[in-house]
């Protein structure tokens, strides 16, 4: 799921607004990408995951996108990258709903 935000709305950068709303920094020391997870429980999954992209503008707002999606389980093989996901359902769209609490009012 994409939830799209003007960036004034975080009110900070996107790494303190998530990390505000209880997610952490990871990075995959394989392709140097850096994305955010929430565990549900101790365990490492399942996990709320999202990337961020911050290269969007509409009517000259920067707008940043948040990929949410639900990691059920670790890839199964050693360097396979895919896994267990799901991108919809009540869990995500709950996810981002509560996510969207954290924003402020749009400018009108």
């Amino acid at each position: 799921m994409k939830l799209l935000a003007y960036k004034y709305q975080l009110s900070e950068n996107p790494e303190l607004w998530l990390k505000r709303a209880g997610y952490a920094m990871l990075n995959d020391r394989q392709s140097g990408e850096t994305s955010f997870s929430r565990r549900l429980t101790r365990d490492h999954y399942p996990r709320f995951h999202i990337y961020v992209e911050e290269s969007l503008t509409k009517n000259n707002e920067e707008l940043v996108a948040l990929n949410l999606h639900l990691d059920q389980k670790k890839p199964g093989y050693e360097g396979q990258k895919r896994h267990n996901a799901e991108y919809d359902g009540e869990m995500v769209e709950a996810e981002a709903r509560r996510l969207s609490k954290f924003l402020l009012p749009a400018r009108t």
